[in-house]
């Protein structure tokens, strides 16, 4: 094993945690202080023609909207909160993931690959990244639908989850890998205590 690569990756996993955390807090903090105006995108009225007066179309060609950005001037104190709510937990999920990643390769350089406690990380960011996802995704969706249906009340808010679904294949395998790991030490273990 190359610890000189494996203590390289351990550093900037853990910087990369860093500087997602601070991204978390600045962002929040600004956002909070900004009493600029709140937007925010939808796809309500996706498939609504527009007129083609004024546009660059050509003769029998119908043009239609995709997204539609609305924004708050003065926005109220519940969104300002859901505008945070559609970014932040992307932030902080990411800053835990990396820092979590960061604890298993400085563990995998103490102790080496296969043993107990490696096992137990990975399983621990494994499930951290399978209930995470859907959690943030969950939060960031729902907090926009409550910002865009604040903003037009006919679309209506519920909740909705957005986001990388695929990484929650991701936590499972870490999960299953953490597990089969763990079942690996207690093999050489068993193995180790007969000889």
């Amino acid at each position: 094993m190359n610890t000189r690569l494996m203590s390289a990756l351990a550093t900037v996993t853990f910087g990369l945690a860093v500087l997602s955390g601070l991204a978390f807090l600045g962002t929040g903090v600004t956002r909070m202080l900004d009493d600029g105006a709140v937007c925010v995108e939808t796809g309500f009225w996706a498939n609504a023609r527009l007129a083609p007066d004024g546009l660059p179309v050509a003769k029998g060609v119908e043009a239609s909207g995709s997204l539609t950005r609305l924004c708050q001037d003065s926005p109220s104190v519940g969104q300002r909160a859901a505008d945070l709510g559609g970014e932040l937990p992307w932030l902080l999920f990411g800053a835990l993931a990396l820092l979590l990643f960061s604890r298993l390769l400085t563990t995998v350089l103490r102790q080496g690959p296969f043993t107990e406690a490696v096992a137990r990380r990975l399983t621990a960011l494994g499930w951290f990244v399978t209930v995470g996802t859907p959690l943030a995704g969950l939060v960031v969706g729902w907090s926009r639908s409550w910002l865009v249906g604040s903003m037009a009340p006919v679309v209506g808010s519920g909740p909705t989850v957005t986001g990388p679904m695929v990484l929650v294949l991701a936590g499972l395998a870490g999960v299953i890998l953490g597990k089969i790991m763990r079942e690996g030490v207690r093999m050489r273990e068993d193995l180790e205590g007969t000889i």
